[in-house]
């Protein structure tokens, strides 16, 4: 039987075409190996809805040429022409919406891909592609083959239908040299594999010397297993197979509405927040991406999911999930079964809800932060940093009725051993929502009563010095509150414990927002300067607390010279801010370095500057 050959040119220029395709949708050439399997499997859809018992397979076979061939649906001439002919046109609905190829309404939703942008993608790795395809609904349908060049040339021709003896697809390619990298028997097996490893139809890879692999497998959380137990392994073991680690627990993951299974794997170490991680999704088996934090809510940091779904829309690249209506309800479903898995382990296995928080501790308080439910049940075992070690609230509320907490790190770390040594019960309420969370403590434990450290309370706690002692100082109190009145803060003496501790920087935000007015007005001028002085604030400001015990302080405090008085204030007020670990204005630098020098040189020079040598 004669056969008949037409030629044609695309309508477009081809090689722009294709170099917008590899260097603007497309991440990188290797999704030309996803758009093949895509192609494939909506031909095995189609010819699955029109006749159940047909074959369904997808074969890729490599070599000095690649062909992915499919026992799909096929191509009639029509369709070649209609789909290959035109660039960018779908295969998968007419121009009435319905569908073409199969023609089966009820397989419309089961397609992934678009044939002619996708098999244009094969440009990028190729400078010929061909297809052979016979149409399988009939019987004695000719064999179409198309075959494109990448300088917009094409070929049809329609060969016996014993040229292809079952019906199907074969696409081949012949590989171009700059991207043969991509067509090598390894890369296109890891590549068949990557993407294709859920789909539901078998695909095998076969080398040119013959070996098959098969690179698809049924997902563990379709697969029915004997027990509880053996589910939770195969799940694991998957979780080790795909992202290289053995999760703390597994939450399997079904919403039927969205089409979704999958599984999310609890990391078995911290992550920063920040770090969100990469979820796998697949469309219909076909891996879509696996860099999707969008999935999930950012809380959730602390798991990383493997899902299959039929319902979320992909990006035009198909690299990426589409932010919509859909994919929002998703993330807030996906967001309560985590929640609920987290608030079911209370009940039903307390060490991994301790190993968990433990390793987590912050993703949970990220979260019990706006959930109430979860707020009653994870707040007694969340630990925090106290004047006690780190314990839970419902330790430290046992011992100290009234909860104190800190609004910085610096504050706690400054007033905790003498809070401590007073028997004040004190949080570190610094780190991220740790102060919003104990302030809640009274919800779920009734009786208990949390306040903000104020300075006058840990003052409230210092021993008072005897009177006579006082006045014995006055001298050096007048001098070393002249000293540091400068820097916004006054100068107490108080007895109080550890007697190591020689000083201690109380002051509040009232004083420290002062501070920061005055420090700015002092660096700027004119109006701006004038606004500044006018917002100045009569509070209380810092205090300075000498502690009358240390050995330290009372020598200091019998110090007659000026000079050395106020080199000694100095020095102690720029210990105490070092303890406090904020940050050091200009001033208060010079006021160090100034302390640090005055003391150096009376130590090398007790009584007084060296006379200068006669023969000098």
């Amino acid at each position: 039987m004669l056969h008949s050959e037409s030629s044609h040119s695309f309508q477009v220029d081809l090689r722009g075409l294709v170099d917008l395709l590899s260097h603007h949708l497309y991440s990188s050439p290797r999704v030309y190996l996803r758009e093949l399997l895509q192609n494939a499997v909506d031909a095995l859809t189609a010819r699955q809805a029109a006749d159940p018992g047909a074959p369904a397979a997808i074969t890729v076979r490599t070599g000095e040429t690649l062909t992915v061939t499919d026992t799909g649906i096929g191509l009639t001439e029509a369709d070649v022409h209609r789909f290959l002919a035109t660039i960018g046109r779908s295969s998968k609905r007419n121009a009435d919406g319905g569908l073409d190829g199969a023609g089966v309404e009820s397989a419309r939703g089961e397609f992934i891909g678009q044939f002619g942008i996708g098999l244009l993608a094969c440009f990028v790795v190729a400078d010929e592609i061909t297809v052979v395809s016979r149409h399988a609904t009939d019987p004695g349908a000719p064999t179409v083959e198309w075959r494109g060049h990448s300088d917009g040339r094409y070929t049809i021709r329609t060969l016996p239908a014993s040229a292809m003896p079952e019906p199907g697809t074969t696409v081949r390619l012949t590989p171009r040299a700059d991207n043969a990298e991509w067509t090598t028997p390894e890369r296109v097996t890891e590549l068949a594999r990557h993407f294709g490893g859920l789909l539901k139809y078998e695909v095998t890879v076969v080398g040119p010397r013959g070996t098959a692999t098969r690179v698809n497998d049924t997902p563990p959380w379709e697969r029915p297993h004997g027990s509880p137990l053996a589910r939770r392994e195969a799940l694991t073991a998957y979780c080790r197979t795909t992202f290289d680690f053995t999760p703390l627990d597994t939450i399997e993951l079904d919403l039927p509405a969205a089409g979704l299974r999958g599984v999310a794997y609890v990391l078995p170490t911290a992550v920063s927040p920040a770090q969100r991680a990469g979820h796998r999704v697949h469309l219909k088996g076909m891996l879509l991406t696996d860099k999707a934090p969008e999935l999930l809510p950012d809380w959730a940091f602390f798991v990383r999911c493997v899902v299959d779904t039929n319902s979320l829309r992909p990006t035009a690249s198909r690299e990426a999930l589409y932010e919509d209506g859909t994919l929002s309800a998703v993330r807030d479903a996906l967001g309560r079964r985590i929640r609920d898995w987290l608030t079911g382990l209370a009940a039903s296995d307390p060490a991994l809800l301790h190993r968990f928080i433990d390793t987590h501790h912050l993703a949970v308080k990220a979260l019990a932060r706006y959930d109430d439910e979860l707020l009653r049940v994870v707040l007694p075992w969340l630990p925090f940093e106290t004047t006690d070690g780190n314990v839970t609230l419902e330790e430290f509320a046992r011992t100290h009725p009234t909860v104190l907490v800190t609004r910085s790190v610096e504050e706690f770390r400054q007033v905790a051993p003498i809070a401590s040594a007073a028997g004040l019960g004190v949080v570190n309420g610094g780190y991220t929502y740790d102060r919003d969370l104990v302030h809640r403590l009274p919800e779920i434990r009734p009786g208990s009563s949390v306040a903000d450290l104020d300075p006058a309370t840990v003052t409230a706690h210092l021993d008072a010095v005897d009177p006579s002692a006082e006045l014995r100082a006055a001298a050096f109190l007048a001098l070393a509150r002249e000293t540091v009145g400068a820097h916004d803060c006054d100068v107490v003496l108080r007895d109080f414990q550890p007697v190591t501790a020689p000083a201690l920087l109380l002051d509040n935000r009232e004083a420290r927002h002062e501070r920061t007015r005055s420090s700015l007005a002092a660096e700027s001028d004119g109006l701006w300067a004038d606004i500044l002085g006018s917002l100045r604030d009569e509070t209380p400001r810092a205090q300075l607390v000498l502690n009358h015990l240390n050995p330290l302080v009372r020598q200091a405090l019998t110090i007659t010279e000026r000079g050395l008085a106020t080199t000694a204030a100095e020095a102690l007020y720029g210990q105490a801010l070092l303890l406090s670990r904020r940050p050091l204005r200009a001033s208060e630098s010079a006021l160090l370095n100034r302390a640090f020098i005055g003391l150096l040189t009376h130590a090398m020079h007790p009584a007084g500057p060296a006379e200068p040598r006669k023969d000098a």
